[in-house]
């Protein structure tokens, strides 16, 4: 009986995320124990996607050349090694490196998207992408309160070693039950360092361009909001770090949901790009009443929120990679996917530093301007509406 590598794919999505989300919660005030300024503290957070932003498309277009396997292998190595580090990082250099080679051995999404897309059909490739992104929601769910819970019990080292001990144990599963996905290696994918190098040729498909901008207006987006909500809740809402962390582990299983158990449905019965469309507009709903809910009604109102958020949310980012599959070349898919995921990176470096900017000038800001920024996403995936699919074909 032939296996599906799926479940090992999700499981290397959800260790991946579940390390990243242990991480972030401790590490601004770990890196202030260290005696960090502030702009250590957003540097040494900004490095991670900056690595991921240069290192997805070199992952992408190596796994395109000579397999996915040996590539995932490869990158939860390097993720294991930087967690190692930080276990040991007594000094704001060495929390820089481990960061920093996180960033490049969790830059193999791209490579597990593009085995996805390897495994599945058209007719089912929506409900797989959405089942890899449940897996970056229950990362996020499962991450923030085990990383604080360990800390405070144990010591910033064992955070390190626990995620070591989830790499180690999701390496030795891939490597006896993962099989090699692609069917058609392209032994002329050309390596480079350059993240942007085949951007030209990406986007000779007029259809492909406009969803990288999409994803990458959506993700800046959503991150400007990710990265201030805290400070929103807490200086106007006078929620406690704990309330704020359970806002954000509602928000994770309600997307998880969405995205494990209604996108195939939806996608059935609507279609792709309907959801895409539909997606942006519930995003646009969440981010313009962000902010303007009065305090007493702040409970009601979130809870519109995260239903908006989750919805919108499991809507574009699993369509998104499914229409960027379907309209790539075959044996270009995990270059272009790799592409597509240096624009996520880099839209989760400039997200946060805008949102940072922009909410000292006024609180609502980066929520009012996050709702134009996905009204000019809308822009973008309206002109996918009217562009038929070609579905993936080797590239000539």
């Amino acid at each position: 009986m032939k296996r599906s590598p799926l479940l090992v794919l999700f499981i290397t999505i959800f260790i991946d995320l579940l390390g990243f989300g242990i991480i972030i919660p401790i590490l601004p005030n770990y890196t202030k124990e260290l005696g960090a300024t502030s702009l250590d503290v957003g540097l040494i957070a900004a490095i991670y996607s900056l690595m991921n932003f240069l290192f997805a498309p070199i992952w992408g277009t190596i796994s395109d050349r000579f397999g996915r396997r040996p590539i995932i292998l490869i990158s939860i190595c390097i993720t294991a090694g930087s967690y190692f580090m930080f276990a040991f990082s007594t000094t704001l250099i060495l929390l820089f490196i481990a960061r920093l080679i996180a960033g490049i051995g969790s830059a193999n999404i791209s490579t597990v998207q593009a085995a996805v897309a390897d495994i599945s059909t058209p007719e089912n490739r929506v409900k797989m992408m959405g089942l890899i992104g449940a897996a970056f929601g229950l990362g996020f769910i499962f991450g923030p309160p085990v990383g604080g819970f360990v800390k405070t019990h144990f010591g910033i080292e064992y955070v390190g070693f626990l995620a070591m001990g989830l790499c180690i144990i999701n390496l030795v599963m891939a490597f006896f039950l993962l099989p090699e996905t692609i069917k058609q290696k392209n032994p002329e994918a050309t390596f480079t360092i350059h993240p942007f190098r085949n951007l030209r040729s990406a986007f000779k498909k007029i259809i492909i361009r406009d969803l990288f901008f999409t994803n990458f207006l959506y993700i800046t987006a959503f991150s400007a909001m990710q990265i201030t909500a805290p400070l929103l809740w807490k200086q106007h809402y006078h929620l406690t770090d704990e309330h704020i962390g359970y806002v954000f582990m509602f928000i994770g299983i309600a997307s998880a949901i969405v995205q494990a158990g209604m996108i195939g449905w939806l996608n059935k019965n609507f279609g792709e790009r309907k959801l895409l469309i539909a997606g942006i507009w519930m995003m646009v709903g969440a981010l313009g009443i962000f902010s303007l809910a009065p305090e007493n009604l702040f409970i009601p109102t979130i809870a519109i929120i995260i239903i908006l958020m989750s919805l919108g949310n499991g809507c574009i980012t699993p369509t998104i990679t499914t229409l960027i599959s379907k309209n790539a070349p075959r044996n270009e898919q995990g270059q272009i996917l790799g592409l597509n995921m240096s624009f996520a990176s880099l839209a989760r470096v400039i997200g946060p530093l805008f949102g940072g900017l922009v909410y000292d000038f006024h609180f609502s800001l980066p929520y009012i301007i996050g709702a134009s920024i996905m009204l000019v996403a809308w822009f973008f995936a309206s002109q996918v509406l009217n562009i038929k699919d070609t579905e993936a074909m080797p590239a000539a």
